[in-house]
Parts: structure tokens; sequence; C-alpha cells
């Protein structure tokens, strides 16, 4: 896990990196909302809007994870994170003009995908703009979300077939992967130097090609031998990456070139020791 400091108006946040999710205290969020005076108060608001949640029947308090993080005398305490989903709810629910333009952007996003439901391809449209605003080409895109379809028949499918847990969902996606890439998941992005951003929006054209043809052909395994559970899916998603793993060093063997690359679509780092130049002239 990884231990993080957010800035937000001058308050610390404390953040995490757990379970391939950035996790946030919930008491350091509360505190900058409603302007507290020290953790104390925080805590204090946040066990009776805790308390206010679990009595109108909501989830959300179940859904927060208490988690080591490092407290003001730098050693690591227990304290109630949320992920960004659980953290918008909570928000919700602090009247707080700090927290009125978050409201107003979920109110725009919950209306967006109210339309999303009723049309489809409105989704597809941003998806679509937001990759070419953030420099991709139009061949990139329509492999991204080629890929993502192909995806999602295989996730449908094993949702049919009895496997539910989110957590199945990623040791299943981590089996597929490691087996065609040779890495997990993790290894890969760390060799992206990526964080908390998804793997496949920093793919190359080649590394969204393999993976599809990872994923379509463990669904296609799965269909062909009925698999049930995450035991037989697991076999299903191993031998459907071998399949990709095995076009791939097919193709590495020809071109002499790594599929699996540290590309990414990252902005370019800023240089530290300029910037401080910059600063003293």
């Amino acid at each position: 896990m990884e231990n993080k400091i957010i800035v937000f108006e001058s308050k610390r946040i404390r953040s995490l990196w757990h379970m391939e999710e950035w996790y946030f205290s919930v008491v350091d969020v509360v505190g900058a909302l409603t302007d507290a005076k020290d953790d104390l108060t925080a805590r204090k608001y946040w066990n009776k809007l805790s308390q206010r949640l679990r009595e109108e029947g909501s989830e959300l308090v179940t859904l927060c994870h208490q988690l080591k993080v490092k407290a003001s005398d730098g050693k690591l305490r227990e304290t109630d994170c949320a992920t960004a989903q659980g953290l918008f709810r909570i928000i919700q629910s602090i009247p707080s003009p700090k927290a009125e333009p978050f409201k107003l952007w979920l109110a725009k996003v919950g209306y967006e995908r109210i339309q999303e439901m009723s049309d489809p391809s409105q989704g597809i449209d941003r998806a679509r703009e937001n990759w070419k605003k953030l420099g991709r080409s139009e061949k990139w895109i329509q492999q991204r979300m080629t890929g993502q379809e192909t995806r999602n028949k295989l996730t449908d499918y094993w949702k049919e077939s009895g496997v539910e847990k989110k957590d199945d969902f990623a040791i299943l996606t981590n089996i597929i992967h490691e087996e065609w890439t040779g890495i997990s998941v993790r290894k890969h992005q760390d060799l992206k130097g990526l964080k908390s951003q998804n793997l496949r929006d920093h793919m190359s054209e080649a590394e969204l090609i393999f993976t599809a043809l990872a994923e379509l052909s463990t669904r296609k395994i799965a269909e062909t031998e009925q698999a049930k559970g995450l035991e037989e899916n697991a076999k299903a998603s191993k031998l459907g990456g071998s399949v990709a793993k095995n076009a791939r060093k097919e193709l590495e063997g020809k071109t002499g070139k790594s599929v699996v690359t540290g590309e990414n679509f990252l902005p370019p780092k800023k240089d530290t020791k300029q910037i401080k130049s910059k600063k003293k002239n």
C-alpha cells in the first residue's frame, strides 16, 4: 500500500493505494468541507453523519474500510477510508458551500448517465470525444472501443456463470493478463509509471489488440467448456491468455520488438531543476 497526501484548499487529505484503488480518509475530507478546527471536531461530525446514514438505511458506511494511514505523529493508525465513489456519496450529505461544486458535477454526471441509458450511443460519443481531447488517434480510439466491447462480453459471461465478486473479476483478469504478457497487471502499471490511471487507457495499439485476443479467446474457451464459477473460469482464463501469448511471441520473433512496453500517454514530467532555476531568476 502506498500512502500519499493530497492538498485540498490548504487542507491535508490522506490517501493510499489499496486493492487496485485509491482510498481517502473520510475524516480529512469531512474536515476540509466543514472547516473543522481540528481532527477531533471532524471526527465527531463524521460520527454523527455516519449514524444518520445508518438510520436512513444507507449501505455507504459499511463500504468504508478501516485502513492504516499516517497520523500527524507519523504513526500508522486505522481510520475510515472510502473510494472516490463513496466520498461523492458522503459529500452529497454535507451541507457545505465547498461541497456545492461537487454536487453540481454529480447532478450533471447523473443526468448524462440517464441519457446514456436511453441512448447508449451518447456514452460512446462522449468517450470518443474525451480520448480525442487527450490526443489519441482515431485508430487507437477504435481499437480501445473494440477491446472494451470484447471485455464486456467476457464479463457478462462471468456473471452468467456464477462469478459475482469484484475481487474474483480482478483475479481472473490478472490470470489472463499475466499469462499473455508474462507480468501481472500491477507490474504492467508500474512499468508504465501508472498509479490510479486505467492501464488500458495507456496501452499501445498492439497491447490493446493482444489484450482483446486474450479475452476473446478466454470467452470462447469458457463457452465451449461451459465453465462455471471461479475455479473453472480461471482455467479457461489461463488457456485464453496462452493463445495471445503464443501470438505475441511469434510477432516478437519476427520483429525483434517487445509488444509489452513501458510507453504511456502521461503528460511529460516537468524538469524540477529548470523550475527552480526560473524561480531564482
